[in-house]
């Protein structure tokens, strides 16, 4: 556990989330150029640049991640001269997925070379549970016993009341996740025990595993009653912009309902914010049971 006088680099968007949860904003001198939340972030000095050009369509963004982590690891550029001067205790990034963050063995070189000396901490969740287990792994790090505890306890009395809502529903719609529509890829990790939780079904995911690409055909066979679009990344209007693409493809689903959602705030990320997807999803599954919540689900026109 390091000392009372912290410098902290947070370097993916779900740590800082975590972090400033925790009441360590003060203490958080770095972010990426992804960390949006909340607000005070994003007056952070940003250590990280994206190397992909703007405006790439679905495919494109697919192709041009695919080629860069092929050839470097990441889509990201690390500034290690700002990394050195900001000279931090403590490094905080993630595993899990090459296109969320600077490769972790690229962060060690560099954190090995920072004359602080900063311990690394590389947070890698696939489930809920997990993601909860990331929480006491920064309070390890950082001291805040406390303040894990006590975020802790309130995202799970927000879980179990989700639960309690929808216990006893009458239907489990069958629900599709749409993480990226071209190519398809459903949606794992965390997001299949979302689905759970809020009293659905999901059709094609499954709970701890990597997201899986497939196609429409398979997605038709799916039979879902319920379709959400959440593409990785996106806020709630551009995925809604995303999913009016490809309307003609969501109608030969035959779902009875499609949404688009604000991903990047409430699914993509395994941060604090998962629980607002969970009570989204389970507005969206069972409206008579789960009042809405404040972030929206567009519904999608096909």
């Amino acid at each position: 556990m390091l000392g009372s006088l912290v410098r902290i680099v947070s370097l993916v968007p779900h740590a800082t989330e975590l972090l400033f949860a925790l009441g360590l904003g003060d203490d958080v001198v770095a972010v990426t150029h992804e960390c949006d939340f909340p607000t005070a972030a994003q007056q952070l000095p940003q250590v990280t640049k994206d190397r992909l050009p703007a405006g790439l369509s679905s495919a494109e963004i697919d192709a041009a991640v695919r080629a860069s982590t092929e050839e470097s690891g990441t889509i990201y550029e690390l500034d290690e001269q700002l990394l050195h001067e900001l000279a931090p205790d403590l490094i905080v990034t993630q595993a899990l997925c090459p296109v969320c963050a600077v490769s972790v063995e690229e962060v060690r070189a560099v954190a090995e070379k920072i004359t602080t000396c900063p311990q690394v901490v590389t947070l890698d969740p696939k489930t809920l549970g997990e993601t909860m287990g990331d929480i006491r792994t920064l309070a390890q790090a950082t001291g805040a016993k406390d303040a894990a505890l006590d975020l802790v306890a309130r995202q799970r009395k927000r879980i179990d009341a989700v639960q309690r809502a929808v216990r006893g529903a009458t239907e489990r719609p069958r629900v599709l996740a749409i993480e990226w529509f071209e190519p398809v890829f459903v949606a794992g990790h965390w997001t299949p025990q979302l689905i759970e939780l809020a009293g659905g079904v999901d059709a094609l995911g499954f709970p701890g595993e990597h997201s899986e690409q497939v196609d429409w055909e398979t997605a038709r066979a799916a039979r879902p009653e319920v379709v959400v679009c959440m593409p990785c990344g996106y806020d709630a209007p551009r995925a809604h912009l995303e999913a009016t693409h490809f309307a003609h493809e969501l109608a030969t689903l035959g779902a009875r309902r499609i949404v688009a959602v604000d991903a990047s705030a409430t699914f993509s990320r395994p941060g604090p914010r998962l629980v607002d997807g969970l009570e989204l999803l389970a507005h969206v599954l069972h409206p008579d049971r789960v009042d809405a919540p404040a972030w929206p689900a567009l519904d999608v026109a096909v």
